[in-house]
């Protein structure tokens, strides 16, 4: 019998440039709040009901952004495995998700310009982490899981 370690190779591989994508994120969301914040003088601040007014630091940000990204992480590895189109399913449900999110500045934002610096973050993340991730899903064509950057006949 004969084996290789190709696919593990393939893999490693795989799992960094997800895990890429994860930090390209999170250092996407540190630059915007670091223009946002000390350069421009936006407060990110929020308030949820009658509590009481809490700002939005850079490490809450990145702390976010990487657990969002390490979450559409699980959500595309389950999907390669159960659905034929899991780039695509993946991509709407991201693009949903991040719709969605902006509806929570909208709501919870205490100043105008509180809430155009939330949707600018939230918008920027998007923009950073939702093509590059969708960019590294295994495609299936012809019943054969094809990565990018590989040709369908070789090995994984």
């Amino acid at each position: 019998m004969l084996t290789t370690s190709a696919p593990a190779v393939t893999d490693i591989k795989h799992g960094r440039d997800r895990a890429l994508c994860a930090a390209g994120g999170a250092l996407a969301a540190a630059l915007v709040w670091a223009v946002e914040v000390p350069l421009l003088g936006i407060h990110l601040s929020f308030r949820f009901g009658a509590g009481h007014i809490q700002t939005i630091a850079v490490g809450q940000v990145i702390g976010v952004t990487v657990a969002a990204s390490l979450l559409g992480w699980l959500l595309l590895a389950l999907l390669e495995r159960r659905a034929p189109r899991a780039r695509l399913i993946w991509t709407i449900i991201a693009l949903a998700v991040l719709v969605a999110s902006l509806s929570l500045p909208l709501a919870v934002a205490t100043t105008t310009s509180a809430v155009a610096g939330l949707i600018v973050l939230h918008l920027t993340i998007g923009a950073a982490v939702i093509p590059s991730m969708a960019h590294t899903a295994v495609v299936k064509a012809h019943g054969l899981s094809v990565r990018p950057g590989l040709p369908a006949d070789q090995p994984r």
